[in-house]
């Protein structure tokens, strides 16, 4: 028989042929893909690495820079808290000097008063 007319054999046998010749050709792709299998799972496995190391090392700088920033606002904070206290002693300094001026102001006042009604009843006296 002819190509137009193939018997059942012909055709299965045509098929089966065809089904060995990709079995082939996939058999000899995947061979191909495993040898180069690992390589790829290495070279992936060293991109991974790189990229947790990446991450490790912003994490790491991230880390030490809000040290810095909290060691910074510990600082301010002191350095207002120092402020604020001198602040407070030069305030309190400052009242208690009005107060010993006041009560100076009260005793040269009270001297003066004192001497202005002793010296009147000097006068009356003569």
């Amino acid at each position: 028989m002819g190509f137009k007319n193939p018997k059942f054999d012909d055709r299965q046998n045509a098929a089966a042929t065809a089904k060995k010749a990709l079995l082939e050709k996939f058999k000899a792709k995947t061979a191909e893909l495993e040898a180069t299998f690992d390589e790829r799972q290495a070279q992936a496995r060293a991109l991974r690495e790189a990229r947790d190391a990446r991450v490790a090392e912003r994490e790491a700088a991230r880390a030490a820079e809000l040290a810095q920033i909290e060691e910074e606002a510990r600082l301010k904070r002191e350095a207002e808290e120092q402020a604020a206290r001198e602040a407070a002693e030069a305030e309190a300094l400052r009242k208690r000097a009005e107060a010993d001026a006041a009560v100076a102001l009260l005793a040269a006042q009270k001297a003066e008063r004192d001497a202005r009604y002793a010296a009147r009843k000097a006068r009356k006296r003569k």
